[in-house]
């Protein structure tokens, strides 16, 4: 969900990351990787804007990757197959405080090449610049405050002051996502209003997500249930529990439970 949250936010406030970013307060539009001749590399938070003369490549980490470098690389090249004269900016934004170096790596190197790229720990940034630009809001509390509760108020008033209805919702859900990161969700609920979400997108991805999830578990216990009727039903057979295991995939220990729920039963 956060890396639905960055790339709606990069692709919707484009202008901002760009203002942030590039210091110029450009339009960027979506570069798909598919345009560049070969096969995206898997990335969950990839995220590639352009202009007619720079290419802007965003990459939203939660978590520490190994993976990163070669990856800035390998994209550098793409970009400059496809596009030899734009410009690129590759930025990776790690979102969660960390311990681990690989916050702190900004290079490739392999043998005698060598690539660079630069990196933002957002708990490093100062949190009056995230306030500025409406597209920046909602990580203002994942960066340096010294009281994240009143940052996220302070996010909460400047959103309800947006006159643009579908822009105050999406922001506010968005915000309702991110600081979900390091922020209690009672705490949450509390400070944004749950009426002014509901009409955003992102909130309807959450929405049915949820809803499939609850499908999938649905399926999966439904399953669950049908293999332990099948498997009383041969444990009362007399069959061996070897031959039920194959036939129902439950384990020895979950039939020997049902096994004992069976003989409980009949000695009631």
């Amino acid at each position: 969900m956060f890396d639905n949250v960055c790339k709606f936010l990069a692709e919707s406030f484009s202008s901002d990351f760009a203002t942030w970013l590039l210091n110029e307060p450009i339009t960027l539009t979506q570069l798909s990787p598919s345009e560049l001749s070969l096969e995206p590399i898997r990335a969950d938070a990839l995220i590639l804007l352009q202009s007619d003369e720079i290419v802007l490549h965003l990459e939203f980490q939660t978590k520490p990757s190994a993976e990163i470098p070669f990856r800035m690389a390998d994209y550098r090249l793409r970009v400059y197959r496809r596009f030899p004269h734009k410009r690129m900016r590759q930025v990776v934004i790690y979102l969660q405080p960390s311990d681990s170096e690989l916050v702190y790596q900004t290079e490739f190197v392999l043998e005698n090449s060598w690539h660079r790229f630069e990196v933002i720990r957002l708990w490093e940034q100062p949190t009056e610049t995230f306030l500025n630009f409406p597209g920046l809001l909602p990580f203002a509390t994942l960066t340096q405050t010294d009281d994240q509760t009143r940052t996220l108020e302070e996010v909460a008033e400047v959103i309800e002051s947006l006159q643009d209805t579908r822009i105050r919702s999406n922001l506010a859900a968005s915000t309702a996502v991110l600081a979900g990161l390091i922020l209690n969700k009672d705490v949450i609920r509390r400070i944004l209003r749950s009426d002014i979400m509901r009409e955003s997108v992102i909130y309807q991805d959450i929405l049915q997500e949820g809803i499939e999830q609850g499908i999938e578990q649905g399926i999966e216990q439904g399953i669950e249930q049908r293999n332990q009727e099948i498997a009383i039903k041969m444990i009362n057979k007399g069959i061996n529990l070897e031959t039920i295991v194959d036939v129902t995939g439950l384990s020895i220990e979950q039939l020997q439970q049902l096994q004992a729920q069976q003989q409980n039963t009949q000695t009631e």
